[in-house]
């Protein structure tokens, strides 16, 4: 196998990642345009989530339906669909002259991004060689971080500029124009169309997937693997999926769909400019600026873990990303104590409001950082009031720069595993069959969270704190942490067709040390507790060879030696595993 893909895989990846692309700008707009709309229309709190949640409620609907449409007329076909969508979409929201007719734009481009974030990690998915499934599906997720990215620019660019909102709008039609140009040399997926008969043209798009250098038989083997996966996949129903077989994977795919949502990540990113205005940024050109860092974190952060995922593995990545989630929204918390306080925002009387976070909060309320107090808006008596908070103390300069911190590192770890495994895990463990039936519930699953988190954070942060809000969050992460621990096995490496073996019988993943691709070694290696896998034997080489250097550097040749022998017992105890397993 080569040690990369073909330049044909790479523009087919390229194309059909445009549709993350505008799955991330279209998701990612919103925070920079919504400190600004705020304003120019005078939005109460429950009309800004509404703005928000527009999207994602035409997302639950796209997602939720994209996928029998996906079966029926095929992978491409959709992708062309959801270009058109995200066009229209654009252009009703740049053209908007009333709240009404933006929440309807947003919810036209919503369809667009829940058929795209459905059907874009299925078909790279299905048309990935195995050996680079994981990275190229996870572009994906780097092209998504790329369009929120963009958005921030955009929207930091045009803060200050007349109309400047409706540019940052209307300009997400020209990625899906250039979308809409490049379809005409995109391929449909192999598994469709042997589904439709067209073997021929199923192993023509094979071999140029895997390239000129590699052998017919493989190419044939894949065939044969996808046949015979269609000839024993009867579930082509949605009352299917409660069979066993189906319903562990379907719930491993909707529970991680579900946390990766109700971590609050994406109120993060849809009120991350608004989060930093609470957290004393004092202008809102400086909290979008600081929010582009956020953005460029995930991008960053992303591009690491696709040059680690098919190395480390899925499972790894998810536990290390739980983790480090938890302590980055503790921290959080802890932050806002500094800025706001653990204070509720349900005063009767803006007075009562001893900081310029809580009171800035409060809808019915201003700061006055002439005179220190809150009063209510329009109070003739105070003249500078504003919504902005400027850190004013070495405490508030504290919280604030910790705010600032502590989520650019919970935002960092969301990246490397949260943020991208969802999607390639969804895209790797169901059936043929039932691959795009049971996708589009588990992206439904996602898309319904998401606006359930979208249209409450604002109102949770009033009711049970700033602070209550993001530990909260924390709560739910590590209920996540257990049954990822528990449930979720380790993919990487295996065949699609593959994969479903995982959810056979009662098996323990975190019994499991490594997984073997059966259909590369001839045999499946079962690994149980304190057994080792080739990849423990990789890791401890790279562990036992900086240990015998740096023993050699010191002249220590009894530490070096003891390394070698060590790294010699433990692959003698894998052969001794791998001979076992044949016998049984």
């Amino acid at each position: 196998m080569a040690a990369r893909p073909p330049r044909f895989v790479f523009f087919v990846v390229f194309c059909i990642t445009i549709g993350g692309l505008l799955f991330g700008y279209d998701t990612g707009v919103i925070s920079g345009a919504l400190v600004v709309l705020k304003d120019e229309w005078n939005l109460s709190s429950t009309q800004q989530e509404f703005i928000v949640g527009g999207t994602t409620l035409g997302a639950i609907v796209g997602g939720l339906f994209s996928g029998f449409f996906a079966d029926r007329w095929g992978r491409k076909t959709i992708t062309f669909l959801s270009s058109l969508v995200f066009i229209l979409g654009a252009l009703i929201m740049a053209f908007s002259k009333s709240y009404s007719v933006l929440i309807g734009g947003r919810v036209v481009v919503g369809l667009a991004v829940g058929a795209a974030s459905m059907v874009v990690p299925i078909y790279i998915g299905e048309l990935a060689p195995k050996e680079f499934r994981g990275r190229l599906v996870t572009l994906n997720v780097l092209a998504i971080t790329g369009g929120q990215l963009i958005a921030y620019l955009l929207a930091w660019a045009l803060t200050d500029v007349h109309n400047g909102w409706r540019w940052m709008f209307g300009i997400s039609a020209f990625p899906a124009a250039i979308q809409l140009c490049c379809l005409p040399w995109l391929p449909e997926s192999p598994r469709v169309l042997i589904r439709r008969g067209k073997e021929d043209q199923a192993q023509t798009i094979l071999q140029r997937i895997y390239g000129k250098n590699v052998s017919e038989s493989i190419v044939e083997d894949e065939l044969e693997s996808m046949r015979q996966s269609m000839r024993t996949e009867n579930a082509t129903r949605y009352i299917d999926l409660l069979r066993a077989t189906n319903l562990k994977p379907l719930i491993v795919a909707c529970v991680l769909q579900l946390m990766q949502q109700f971590s609050g990540f994406n109120t993060a990113m849809y009120y991350s400019a608004t989060i930093l205005k609470m957290a004393g940024f004092g202008s809102t050109k400086s909290a979008t600026q600081f929010s582009i860092a956020i953005a460029a974190t995930n991008m960053i952060m992303t591009i690491v873990a696709i040059t680690i995922i098919d190395r480390f593995g899925r499972r790894k990545l998810l536990l290390i990303s739980f983790v480090g989630m938890i302590v980055g929204l503790i921290l959080l918390g802890i932050a806002f104590i500094f800025i706001v306080g653990l204070v509720k925002i349900t005063k009767d009387s803006c007075m009562e409001y001893v900081k310029c976070g809580a009171c800035t909060l409060d809808d019915r309320c201003g700061w006055s950082p002439g005179s220190l107090v809150c009063t209510t808006k329009g109070d003739s008596a105070f003249g500078d009031l504003t919504d902005m908070c400027e850190s004013i103390t070495s405490r508030d300069k504290a919280g604030t720069w910790l705010a600032l911190a502590s989520l650019i590192f919970y935002v960092a770890l969301y990246a490397v595993g949260l943020g991208n495994v969802p999607w390639l895990v969804q895209s790797e463990i169901f059936a043929q069959g039932i691959r795009s039936k049971a996708g589009s519930l588990a992206t439904a699953t996602n898309w319904v969270s998401n606006f359930i988190i979208s249209v409450t954070f604002l109102t949770m942060t009033l009711h049970i704190t700033a602070s209550g809000t993001f530990w909260l969050y924390a709560g739910i992460l590590l209920i996540g942490l257990v049954f990822v621990f528990l449930v979720v096995p380790e993919t990487k490496g295996l065949k699609l067709e593959d994969v479903q073996k995982l959810f056979a019988g009662n098996q323990r993943p975190y019994r499991r040390q490594g997984v073997a691709d059966s259909a590369n070694k001839g045999v499946a290696v079962g690994e149980g507790e304190g057994s080792c896998s080739e990849d423990d034997v990789d890791v401890a080489k790279a562990i036992v060879g900086g240990m015998s250097s740096s023993a050699a550097a010191a002249g220590n040749s009894e530490s070096s030696s003891a390394s070698t022998g060590y790294l010699a017992n433990l692959h003698k105890t894998t052969v001794a595993n791998k001979t076992d397993a044949r016998r049984h």
